[in-house]
């Protein structure tokens, strides 16, 4: 190649090399849009969707729109929320976000019909704003407090350590947001709800607008008090309003974080394992479930996961093998499915909310996986009495025809269609039926069959 040639060739190299870098700062960087770089004068909405359980990927999202809120100079945040609850622990990182937000936080339950429930109450009461449409309601923020392995008068103690713990979180912003505490205090101490009207009237939220443009209207000009005190005026004049949506990993990672995907996750996993263990060679189970034990396995790291709930499963799965060696009728097959939806109650715990495996789910996932695994099963037991139909063994008690006279010294059979060299403690003419009593490398010990015996192979 000339040195132009190879000049040129460096230049497209390096060219394409430059354009690949740029594309893939881009698409890792999803931020780096044109939105991101507005110089409008138009003051910036920035919208955030919380809807479906409080969960540790919908607290991430919440995270990066009150992160990209700041970098894009918003005037507000809103976030409309429809939620019944979620998870203690991505609740109290939403509220931390928001009362640290240098951007003013709305918080609107919408449309009409929807909820702002147990967590949800508590992110909508950290709102620099808590609006409400017609037809909501909120509340209802009792902890639940899961079956304890421990004694009875112990769980009335953590359940009063509990409910202490979150009364006190809630009054600590509720007071400064100049909201009512005491009322606050019973949704969570006396599980009560409240529609729009009541959570108005009890000043627990500061508006009741029939839609999100009403409530942008009525909010420019007004002053809020931050959460650190200070006083500032919302200008939302000719405002414009952008979303913030969940991007694509951050919606497939949503769904592996549901409390009901990781357990139909965590048994498919373990049956296709199960299957290819089993059943060496199959290769589709071993390779499905392998994939789907990882992504349970990720989830276990995002989900407050109770220990106690995997032993039960597993204790269930060992459960549904012995009744497959050992005739029980069925006793060890129901404590096996008694064990496993034990467990899938006991499987993802949140002491705030009531978030994780539908009993529905699991009696729809556990049955079909217990019949399956029972039968499985049995079809290695059975297939271990199987003689072999493969190698040497194959051969084994199998019938043969004389073509050259055994006695003497070897002579040859025929067996399967195949001749092979054989030998016989006893002399054994041409055309005599013989059985093979043992396979010495290419060489078989046969002994004769009675006169008259048929061959039926």
């Amino acid at each position: 190649m000339s040195a132009r040639g190879h000049h040129q060739l460096s230049r497209h190299l390096t060219e394409t090399f430059v354009l690949l870098a740029v594309l893939a700062l881009w698409v890792h960087f999803p931020w780096m849009d044109v939105q991101a770089a507005d110089t409008s004068a138009s003051p910036l909405v920035l919208e955030l969707k919380l809807d479906g359980e409080v969960e540790p990927i919908l607290a991430n999202y919440v995270d990066e729109g009150l992160a990209d809120a700041v970098r894009r100079h918003a005037a507000l945040v809103l976030i409309t929320m429809d939620t019944p609850g979620g998870l203690s622990d991505s609740m109290t990182d939403i509220i931390h976000h928001i009362l640290d937000s240098p951007v003013p936080v709305a918080v609107y339950v919408s449309p009409d019909g929807a909820r702002g429930a147990s967590a949800g109450f508590l992110i909508l009461l950290s709102a620099d704003i808590a609006a409400m449409a017609p037809g909501t309601r909120t509340g209802a923020a009792t902890p639940i407090v899961m079956p304890s392995w421990v004694t009875m008068p112990m769980d009335e103690v953590l359940r009063k350590k509990i409910n202490n713990d979150a009364t006190a979180f809630l009054r600590s912003f509720t007071e400064k947001r100049g909201r009512n505490p005491k009322l606050a205090e019973t949704a969570i101490t006396e599980a009560r709800a409240f529609t729009e009207q009541e959570a108005l009237d009890g000043h627990l939220i500061d508006l009741v607008v029939a839609d999100k443009d009403d409530l942008l209207g009525r909010l420019n000009g007004r002053e809020i008090t931050r959460f650190n005190g200070k006083k500032q005026t919302l200008v939302l004049q000719n405002y414009q309003r952008a979303d913030f949506r969940l991007s694509a990993r951050q919606r497939f990672l949503a769904r592996i974080a549901d409390p009901d995907v990781f357990f139909l996750l965590l048994l498919v996993g373990a049956l296709g394992l199960y299957t290819e263990f089993t059943h060496p060679g199959v290769v589709a189970p071993g390779v499905v479930g392998g994939i789907c034990m990882l992504l349970a396995l990720y989830a276990m790291q995002i989900l407050p996961v109770n220990i106690a709930g995997v032993l039960l499963i597993l204790l269930g799965l060992a459960l549904f093998i012995l009744e497959a060696k050992f005739a029980s009728h069925g006793v060890l097959l129901l404590g096996g499915i008694v064990s496993m939806l034990l467990g899938a109650m006991f499987l993802v715990r949140s002491p705030l909310t009531p978030a994780g495996v539908s009993f529905g789910v699991a009696v729809a996932a556990v049955l079909p996986f217990a019949f399956l695994s029972v039968f499985l099963m049995r079809l290695v037991l059975k297939s271990r009495s199987w003689k072999t139909a493969t190698g040497k063994e194959e051969l084994l008690g199998e019938e043969g025809i004389v073509t050259i006279a055994l006695g003497g010294g070897d002579g040859m059979i025929r067996v399967h269609g195949e001749l092979w060299r054989a030998s016989s403690r006893e002399n054994v003419q041409v055309g005599a039926k013989v059985r093979v009593i043992r396979v010495d490398g290419l060489k078989l010990d046969v002994e004769p069959l009675p006169a008259g015996a048929s061959i039926d192979k």
